[in-house]
């Protein structure tokens, strides 16, 4: 039958990449540099009374010395499976006291010269014999039991690591959907009170109610997508209070007046979605609104040191007048936003203004969110 002599490479490649990680674990660096100091031990030792060239001594230890080192690795890996009450370190020592002088019997038979008597009724090379067997047998266990404790202690580095790895993976998916909880809380109270003003227009018969409707279309059509982002930037938030105060101006235009302030470095960065918006709807709902004469809302983003503030004030009826600022589910949803995206970096400051009125301040690092 004739074959395709591409065939061969489906079976030859596999065959290489099985081999490669197999020699790795049998002969690595490390296990190399380790039984050559030994071997190096040995080798200084026995050289002191050594009869023969000393050549051939190193020659022999270096022989055993990887077969010690192939019997260590390969009862590492095979069997793949053993029973649970057998240990395998106890197996690869024993691997290892048994291939020595196994090794060294066949080195000294199959160096003796055709037609020469066995070396063991020579009695200096049954003494060389012994004596390197005998070496080998007490160094090699210890310095194979020394590897085998070195391996565990890098394994449960390794595992210690995998599990910190893992660890800090599921905080942090714990941490991105409790961030998307509370995203998702802020849409639904960002809606209904949207729509609690469209109602109030539309109840009061203003003639600019078609105006303002066009409005807020246009407005929530340009802010719900963002609603779904994870970080915004103050750029972006100070746009979005701009458009929603141009639509509360046009509802009550002799109530309210505002101004919008922002040192241009601070525009790009990071912040939760809706946090300065949040801000900007309680002064109107709980400072602007209640009040018979209406008031100011002025906003200023600003630098202050190493940290950004964006200040929220309003002349409005104050902490006491309003119902509850300060203690509302938006801004509690506001100040563990800060926490979970900024670790404790940010906060939220609410303070009264004199002689009436409210302030509330985001202070931002200026390194950007963490989450």
């Amino acid at each position: 039958m004739r074959t395709d002599p591409g065939d061969h490479a489906p079976v030859t490649q596999p065959i290489a990449r099985n081999l490669a990680p197999l020699w790795s674990t049998l002969f690595g660096w490390q296990r190399l540099l380790v039984a050559a100091g030994a071997a190096a031990a040995v080798f200084l030792v026995l050289a002191q009374g050594w009869k023969s060239e000393l050549s051939i001594l190193g020659l022999r230890i270096a022989t055993a010395a990887v077969a010690a080192l192939l019997a260590f690795g390969l009862v590492e890996r095979w069997p793949a499976r053993l029973p649970q009450w057998l240990a395998r370190w106890p197996l690869q020592l024993l691997a290892v006291g048994l291939v020595l002088p196994l090794v060294n019997l066949a080195y000294y038979i199959g160096s003796t010269p055709a037609g020469a008597p066995p070396f063991w009724e020579e009695q200096d090379r049954l003494i060389g014999f012994w004596s390197l067997t005998v070496l080998e047998v007490i160094v090699a266990p210890w310095v194979a039991l020394g590897a085998l404790v070195r391996q565990k202690e890098a394994l449960v580095q390794h595992q210690a690591l995998q599990f910190a790895l893992e660890r800090s993976q599921l905080e942090r998916s714990a941490l991105d959907a409790r961030l998307r909880l509370l995203q998702a809380q802020v849409e639904p109270h960002f809606l209904f009170n949207t729509l609690a003003n469209v109602r109030t227009l539309v109840d009061v018969g203003s003639p600019k109610a078609a105006q303002v409707l066009d409005r807020l279309i246009a407005y929530l059509h340009a802010a719900v997508p963002r609603l779904q982002r994870a970080s915004s930037t103050l750029g972006e938030e100070l746009e979005l209070v701009r458009a929603y105060l141009d639509v509360m101006q046009l509802r009550m235009p002799d109530r309210l007046a505002f101004s919008v302030q922002a040192d241009p470095g601070c525009l790009g960065l990071e912040c939760p979605p809706t946090a300065l918006l949040t801000l900007a709807e309680n002064a109107v709902r709980h400072g602007i609104d209640p009040g018979e004469e209406g008031g100011r809302i002025d906003i200023d983003v600003r630098m202050d040191g190493a940290r950004c503030v964006a200040r929220v004030a309003d002349t409005g009826v104050g902490l006491g007048g309003g119902s509850g600022i300060g203690h509302g589910s938006g801004l509690m949803a506001l100040r563990e936003r800060l926490q979970l995206a900024f670790k404790g970096e940010a906060e939220l400051r609410i303070a009264s203004r004199e002689p009436h009125g409210v302030v509330a301040e985001l202070h931002l690092p200026l390194t950007g969110m963490r989450a």
